[in-house]
């Protein structure tokens, strides 16, 4: 198993060090000889933190009795963005 490559080899065999990468760990790729790059996998990607869904009743009922003046003023005509 490889897992030094060189960056011109890494370019044309990239999916090949993607997969060592998920396989066998880390892959380092060089530079005129010297190592300047570490290809490392994601093994379990971070869960997403989610709120739990609700239904917009419910998120709008902390407005119920609130006596909000939801009128518009027609004073000026709607921007068309024309």
């Amino acid at each position: 198993m490889k897992n030094v490559w060189q960056l011109q080899e890494a370019k044309n065999q990239l999916s090949t060090v993607v997969r060592n990468a998920l396989a066998h760990g880390d892959q380092t790729i060089t530079l005129h000889g010297k190592p300047v790059v570490r290809l490392t996998a994601i093994k379990e990607p971070k869960p997403r933190s989610r709120k739990p869904q609700q239904k917009l009743s419910e998120f709008f009922s902390v407005l119920r009795g609130a006596n909000l003046d939801l009128q518009r003023i027609k004073d000026y005509p709607r921007d068309l963005g024309l």
